[in-house]
């Protein structure tokens, strides 16, 4: 496999980004094309960047293993919101980075073929790109991420507390809102079948792992179907190198040429 760095501008967030990307070497392609290539988004956490994920974790192995072109592309500490200051990495995510992956790539983006996953941050932003935006994705993956604000009213940390009140308003009224994972849910709970699958999981030991068993528990509630796996862990790079490694083989077995 190959790793590329773009460093571009966008539109959308106002600034140039670093873009990550994993392509097949010249060896892989043999008799196909990047349009054989199923395409995974792969979103950082808060405190991380785009180049997180090839780091610190084995994802270049899997993407050989499963075929995959993997697109990681830079969040910032923006949750994946678009912004009141007018950086809308939503947007971004959404709208800008496929049609620029189209047309530089050519890479097969329709639904059945892309899927996105994320840890922490990511987690909340991977699923809201599925639950807000299900016609990209048919497959997506949540790994400790924060899937309810009920508990950003209790932050302690002041300089913690101006930021989220920066991206969500304010934090007492979060929970509820059109920002909430749990409001996602329950819109999509209407009409399940338009949806992406849906994975989640947290350590035993992860202080989100209250908020994780409360949205299993409402999916469980409305009927929606989730794949929810709780194991030992923390908030690390030990659980989410884990974790990957079981949502792509739980969505993706690994295809007879590639495992031989």
């Amino acid at each position: 496999m190959a790793l590329l760095r773009i460093d571009h501008s966008s539109v959308c967030v106002k600034v140039n980004l670093p873009l990550y990307i994993i392509l097949p070497s010249p060896a892989s392609l043999k008799d196909k094309s990047l349009a054989d290539f199923r395409v995974l988004y792969l979103l950082h956490g808060l405190s991380d960047d785009a180049s997180a994920w090839q780091r610190y974790t084995n994802i270049e192995i899997l993407a050989r293993e499963q075929d995959l072109a993997v697109v990681m592309p830079t969040g910032g500490r923006s949750m994946y919101t678009d912004m009141n200051n007018g950086q809308a990495y939503f947007s971004y995510l959404t709208e800008e980075l496929p049609e620029y992956l189209r047309k530089l790539y050519r890479l097969n983006l329709t639904r059945e073929n892309t899927a996105i996953a994320g840890l922490s941050m990511g987690g909340y932003g991977a699923f809201k790109a599925a639950l807000l935006r299900p016609e990209l994705y048919c497959a997506a993956g949540s790994f400790s991420g924060l899937l309810g604000l009920q508990l950003l009213s209790l932050i302690d940390d002041i300089d913690l507390r101006q930021e989220f009140t920066q991206l969500f308003g304010d934090l007492n009224r979060a929970s509820g809102s059109p920002d909430d994972p749990l409001v996602w849910l329950e819109n999509a709970a209407k009409n399940p079948g338009a949806f992406p699958r849906l994975y989640a999981s947290c350590g035993r030991q992860d202080p989100l792992l209250p908020i994780n068993q409360f949205f299993q528990q409402r999916a469980q509630s409305l009927g929606f179907p989730l794949t929810y796996v709780e194991e030992d862990g923390i908030h690390d790079w030990f659980f989410w190198q884990s974790q990957i490694t079981h949502f792509l083989r739980h969505f993706y077995p690994a295809r007879p040429e590639a495992a031989a």
